[in-house]
Formats: C-alpha cells, sequence, structure tokens
C-alpha cells in the first residue's frame, strides 16, 4: 500500500459539443448512428463479470421506428439473481478493501472514456435506444455522467478528510465504511447519466451493485457496462440484471443481503419496493438504506411583472425538451390574466415552429416517447381533455404510433385548477395552464404549493424582487429543485444536486457529497495514548 494521500484535484463539468452544421462531431455521430443502426446485437446479463444468456429474449428497437430492431436482450429471473447475490458476495470484501484511490481510478478513466473514445457510441445508443437529439443526449449520456463520476470522486475524497477533533492524549479517528451486503439499483429509462450513477455510486464507496436497468433504455446501459470492463471494474462489483420488475425484485428483497436500495422511477415502484422490505425487516444483516426518486408535477408559476419572452423559452423548453419525459419537466402552469395575452400569442406563434420525428433529423426538437406502454397512457390524457368541458387544447393533440411513438406538442387550458392534466403525473409532452386573476395572486400560490402530492422541481417568474422573495417563501416545500426566471429542468451536478422530497423521493441528492454518505457505514475510533491506570475518580477520595 502507498504510503502518501494522494490529490484528485476539483473537476470542472464538462464541455458539451454543438453539433452544428459543418462541424467535425456532427459527422463523426452520423457516423457512428449509422455504424450502430447496421448492426444487432445480443445484449446479456452480466453477472461476476461473465455474460450470462436466459431463456427468456426481448428485442430492442427504436422509439422513433419500432420496426427497427438494435438488438435483443436477455431478461433475467430468480436464478440469475441468486448468482448475482452470490458473485457480488464474493466481490465484496476484496473491493471494500482496496484503497480508497485504486476504486477513484476507475471510476476517473471510465469517465475520459466516455468523454473521449466512446463519446459518439454513448451519444449515439442513446439517441437510437431512447429517441434523444443530438442535444438532449450529449448533455447527459456523455456530460452528466462524467460529471457524476468525476465529481463523486472528489466528493469521496473530500468526505474522508472529514476527522474529528483529538485533544492531548488520544487519537479520534472516523473510518468511512461501505455497508455489509449489496446496493440494489433499480434505473429509468430517460437518463443514461442517472441508470450509470445509481450502481456506482454506491460502489465508489466500496460497495457493490446489483443494477436492475430500465428494459426500455438497455441499450445505452449496456454499453455502460462495457465501458466500466475496459475501465478495470473488478468481477462482481457491478452485476448487470435486466428483467422485468417483479422476476427481479421479489427474490432481491428477500435476500437477507440486501443493504440498499438506490432507486428512480415510478411512485408506485418505490413505494411497492418500501413496503416489501418493510415485510421482509426482520431477514436482513443490516437495516437497508432506502433512496429514491419518483414523480414530479413540475410546476411554472408566473407574477404579472415576468418577462413574458423568457416565460416563453422556458415554457417550451422545459415541456417539450426530450418529449417531456424527465421527472423535472414543467407539467402545470400558472399565468395571471394580465400577461396571458400576450403570453399565449408569443407561445402558439414559437411553439408551431417546434419540429419533432425521427432524432436522426437533427433539425427536429422533438423524438418519440418511449414505448407503447407510455403511448397509450399520454395519450389517454389527451383524449380526456378532449371529452371534457373543463379543459381545451390551445395546441397539438394530435399523435401517431405507425411507425414511431409520435405524440405532437401540447398546451391545454384548464379552466379548473383542479383539473384532471393540473394534478397528475403524465411524464409526456402536454403542458397545462391554469390563467388565474391578478388578485388572487396569494390565494394561487396556496393553490400550486398544495394541489400536488409531490415535491421535485419548480419555477418562478418576476421582476419584482420582493414577490420573488415572498414567491420563494411560500412554496418553500414544494420543491427541491427551485428555479428563479429560469426553466425548471437540467440540473447540472456540483451546481444543482438533484433531488425533491415529499411524494418525490428521499431527495439525497444526486451530484453531492449529500448522495454518498447514505453508502457509508462510518466507525469512529478513539485511540488513548497512556490509558488510565486507576479506575477511581477524584471526587471519591477522602476529605
Amino acid at each position: 500500500m502507498a504510503n502518501a494521500f494522494f490529490e484528485i484535484r476539483e473537476p470542472e463539468n464538462e464541455s458539451y459539443n454543438s453539433y452544428a452544421p459543418g462541424t467535425p462531431e456532427r459527422k463523426k455521430l452520423r457516423e457512428e448512428i449509422d455504424r450502430l443502426k447496421g448492426q444487432e446485437i445480443e445484449i446479456p446479463a452480466i453477472i461476476g463479470g461473465q455474460k450470462i444468456k436466459t431463456d427468456h429474449q426481448q428485442d430492442v428497437v427504436m422509439p422513433h421506428n419500432h420496426q427497427h430492431t438494435l438488438g435483443s436482450v436477455h431478461l433475467c429471473g430468480e436464478k440469475e439473481v441468486e448468482m448475482a447475490i452470490e458473485a457480488s458476495q464474493q466481490a465484496r470484501r476484496e473491493w471494500a478493501d482496496l484503497p480508497w484511490e485504486e476504486r477513484a481510478s476507475i471510476f476517473l478513466k471510465a469517465a475520459d472514456l466516455i468523454t473521449g473514445p466512446y463519446r459518439y457510441t454513448m451519444n449515439a445508443a442513446t439517441m437510437l435506444g431512447q429517441s434523444k437529439t443530438p442535444h438532449q443526449s450529449e448533455i447527459e449520456a456523455v456530460g452528466e455522467l462524467a460529471d457524476f463520476l468525476r465529481f463523486n470522486a472528489y466528493y469521496l475524497q473530500q468526505l474522508y478528510r472529514e476527522q474529528p477533533y483529538s485533544p492531548d492524549g488520544m487519537w479520534n479517528r472516523m473510518e468511512y465504511r461501505p455497508l455489509e451486503g449489496f446496493i440494489f439499483a433499480v434505473t429509468p429509462f430517460n437518463f443514461t447519466a442517472i441508470a450509470g450513477n445509481l450502481p456506482l455510486a454506491p460502489a465508489l464507496c466500496g460497495n457493490v451493485s446489483l443494477w436492475k436497468p430500465a428494459t426500455s433504455s438497455i441499450y445505452s446501459s449496456y454499453f455502460i457496462m462495457k465501458v466500466l470492463h475496459e475501465a478495470g471494474m473488478p468481477e462482481g462489483v457491478i452485476n448487470f440484471l435486466p428483467g422485468n420488475g417483479a422476476d427481479v425484485g421479489n427474490p432481491v428483497v428477500e435476500s437477507e443481503h440486501l443493504a440498499g436500495l438506490h432507486f428512480t422511477g415510478s411512485t408506485g415502484t418505490f413505494q411497492h419496493l418500501w413496503k416489501s422490505i418493510a415485510d421482509n425487516i426482520e431477514t436482513y444483516n443490516t437495516y437497508p438504506r432506502i433512496v429514491g426518486e419518483t414523480g414530479g408535477k413540475d410546476f411554472i408559476f408566473a407574477h404579472e411583472s415576468a418577462d413574458v419572452d423568457a416565460l416563453v423559452v422556458a415554457a417550451i423548453r422545459a415541456a417539450y425538451e426530450y418529449q417531456g419525459q424527465k421527472c423535472s419537466a414543467a407539467s402545470r402552469m400558472y399565468i395571471p390574466e394580465s400577461i396571458w395575452g400576450s403570453f399565449r400569442e408569443k407561445f402558439l406563434e414559437e411553439v408551431q415552429k417546434v419540429k419533432y420525428g425521427d432524432v436522426e433529423d437533427f433539425s427536429n426538437f422533438m423524438g418519440a416517447v418511449i414505448d407503447q406502454k407510455a403511448f397509450n397512457t399520454i395519450t389517454s390524457y389527451i383524449d380526456y381533455v378532449q371529452e371534457s368541458d373543463d379543459g381545451e387544447i390551445l395546441f397539438g393533440g394530435n399523435y401517431d404510433d405507425s411507425e414511431g411513438y409520435f405524440i405532437e406538442p401540447t398546451l391545454v387550458l384548464a379552466r379548473d385548477p383542479h383539473f384532471k392534466t393540473m394534478e397528475e403525473e403524465i411524464f409526456g409532452p402536454v403542458l397545462t395552464v391554469y390563467v388565474y386573476e391578478d388578485d388572487q395572486f396569494e390565494e394561487t400560490l396556496q393553490l400550486c404549493d398544495t394541489t400536488s402530492p409531490y415535491g421535485l422541481t419548480g419555477a418562478i417568474f418576476a421582476r419584482d424582487r420582493y414577490v420573488l422573495k415572498k414567491m420563494s417563501d411560500k412554496l418553500r416545500q414544494a420543491a427541491g429543485n427551485f428555479y428563479i426566471n429560469d426553466k425548471p429542468t437540467a440540473a447540472i451536478v456540483n451546481q444543482q444536486p438533484f433531488g425533491g422530497a415529499r411524494k418525490s423521493g428521499t431527495n439525497d441528492k444526486a451530484g453531492s457529497a449529500a448522495n454518498l454518505m447514505r453508502w457509508m457505514s462510518m466507525r469512529s475510533i478513539k485511540e488513548t495514548t497512556v490509558p488510565a491506570k486507576d479506575w477511581t475518580y477524584p471526587y471519591m477520595r477522602e476529605e
């Protein structure tokens, strides 16, 4: 073991390629898209470093062209879960004993691979498998994922440095141990970066992970495993278990070795897993840590002093980028009557310029929603509005799944602030606006705060500083990520650590040191240099 304390310099956020016409990166990305489209790959489970094939396979298709098959994936069940648990426990002790800088070096190398030789592969795989535009893919599948890897390594160093005070005669130390057992990482379809961070953040702290990626985004997740292999990740540290929810989740939560759940996904699934863990609480060797980020009904709230032009841009980007399939996407909006006419006119003028379709056409602002299930759910809300007297579609409302799962950007006017699309999470390109009377400003703030059970992201718009303060105070608990005169999306690692409370999750802030603390079990050590040799105390002596 080296006898020096190694330094990781504070990282800088990864810069993004623009993919503008004429740039070399645009050409390289197109070439990689063509290369990946021209082949079909077989995606196995990866357990203990070994590729495992199962009897249950599923096609991997492109959401914007669901007739095009990118490959097939082997889905796991109880047998593979048991294999993964065993492999993780075999790897756990050696991985935990590895000096922290040796673990960190793997993560730093992985970041450099992602931003270097794998950049266009990660980008193209996310575009094809999740129907993201070049910009949306670049900022997260490359930029955010690399930021997670680099900043987490830096945060780990900072945390390890935090040591208690030692008075004369003793040496107090704090050891940051990994948890005893494995971490179950359940990851969503919508962000390649989140898919990578959920199993990897605990692993950096010395834990081992069982990773169940969303089957609808399995394509880019598999390339993360390829990067980790090239970066030198030891066998059994990250066990890759594609599969349907209960087939993987049920045997996992029944294992005595479950030490933590790192989750991003639906509220219902998170609550089910939490209940299942509670039902099995006597089984576990240690109380499992539960970290989750779930739903949102994210808002934009405008005051009469708001800059309307900025409000229009924020609404379009927040509601329709990546087809509204962001946990942070704006889904409801409150606008005062005094600026509604101006906003409506400018919004409708701009939104009709928004193009959607195949993400290989770089002029498109939007692609397709992720799959048939999502398409059916989102369009059911559009159909509901069309049949309701309390809501009106001002723009959009069209959809077609014959070639890809395409839904037009849609703007709904709600006459009732408790209209269905103002209250329920849709997770698609549907923005609902409620127009309030200017003299009902404070009452509508209260309405915004209490309408949704969620508390993930929100944005306020005003020029008046006193008003901004009042809005911020009234909506203090309404969002874990709060934006002033900006859209409520696009949090950046080390700048806006991400997470919300209420029914949006445990708010453990991915992209910060706070998240890493959840995957550590501290041991406080006191060493006395000259131990006492008399058990009595001065007060016991005779007068």
